[in-house]
């Protein structure tokens, strides 16, 4: 495993599971099959920037906040929802699909896959066709 593979992996699980010790972030890379001493994992703390913090680690900046909260940006943004299979396309004013797709994106929520923003169309990556429906249904929820 490369370095840069191994600290996305990191910044994965602390934004998933949030390790509370450098011991329970190891055991949860050998799981995942990376090996990693406490050196190598010191080491990649220190040049990801994170900090502890009573919920485990955190990136710095963000021990007290996620971000912008998807719900409030997508009522005041999305305008459109359409699913097609295992794809959700969320359309918005121009200018305004990149702020919601980050949002969406820093919320790590488990049934997204990835996003890609234009200037109005978010298209969301879900893993298949239900989870896809099931994510409509819960944007849908939000918008009221």
């Amino acid at each position: 495993m490369n370095k840069s593979y191994r600290q996305g992996q990191i910044l994965k699980l602390i934004k998933t599971r949030h390790p509370h010790t450098q011991e329970d972030l190891a055991k949860a890379l050998r799981a995942m099959g990376i090996p990693a001493t406490q050196v190598t994992l010191s080491r990649d703390i220190r040049e990801l920037g994170l900090v502890k913090t009573a919920d485990g680690y955190a990136l710095r900046g963000e021990a007290s906040s996620n971000g912008p909260d998807v719900f409030m940006l997508a009522r005041e943004f999305v305008t459109d929802i359409r699913v097609a299979q295992n794809l959700l396309v969320l359309k918005t004013p121009a200018g305004h699909a990149n702020s919601v797709a980050v949002a969406l994106d820093q919320a790590n929520w488990p049934e997204v896959t990835g996003t890609i923003a234009g200037d109005d169309t978010i298209l969301v990556v879900a893993p298949d066709a239900r989870t896809a429906a099931a994510l409509r249904a819960k944007f849908l929820k939000a918008l009221g």
